[in-house]
């Protein structure tokens, strides 16, 4: 089965070629649906999150993202020699470093400087990729963050340096303790990096 799942103010469009509901959101048709309508049905009713179907998901997916910029990004999941998980906080929730992708740039080398610039840790690897996350936001017209997760480690042992000037006020590897108290104030879509990440 083929899906991707869209967030909007963390509440998920899930475009699917299966007809099998696996949640209690309403179901359309992609062929009939107007793009503003649904984007004003998750923001302004109670439902939370749709399913859309898609017959002929391998074009319909361009035809969704024609609606929208697209903005390119890149992040890590990193791990230290305890197998910790490094996060930043930003705005009153934990998050993985994360930025765009440069003109000229590669997603892995974005990924590993994003990570550098936000942490201030070094001696970064990337072991794999992990998932792609999408998520729309509002800024000048629609944009959909498209963001490419890489699973990093490092030895780096030195004192992290938040990226203040990004907004981020704190950086840390957590245990799996901590973690699950982070995921608790976390977004979606960092929830689907860290499971994705479980079921390696």
């Amino acid at each position: 089965m083929q899906m991707y799942t869209v967030f909007v103010n963390d509440k998920p469009i899930i475009i699917t070629s299966s007809l099998k509901k696996e949640n209690n959101f309403p179901v359309y048709d992609f062929q009939n649906i107007v793009f503003d309508e649904i984007l004003h049905k998750l923001k302004t009713e109670t439902i939370k999150g749709m399913n859309l179907y898609s017959s002929d998901l391998k074009n319909d997916w361009p035809v969704f993202l024609e609606n929208m910029d697209v903005i390119p990004a890149a992040g890590g999941l990193v791990l230290n020699l305890k197998k910790e998980v490094l996060f930043i906080f930003r705005n009153n929730f934990w998050d993985l470093p994360k930025g765009k992708i440069e003109k000229g740039e590669s997603t892995e080398t974005a990924a590993i400087r994003e990570v550098e610039e936000e942490c201030g840790i070094f001696n970064l690897a990337i072991e794999k990729k992990l998932i792609t996350t999408y998520h729309i936001y509002f800024y000048k017209g629609v944009k959909l963050k498209e963001t490419h997760w890489f699973l990093m480690n490092s030895d780096f042992d030195k004192q992290l340096v938040p990226q203040t000037e990004e907004g981020i006020t704190d950086v840390c590897f957590k245990n799996n303790t901590e973690i699950h108290e982070a995921l608790k104030h976390t977004f979606e879509n960092i929830k689907l990096v860290y499971k994705s990440y479980q079921k390696i």
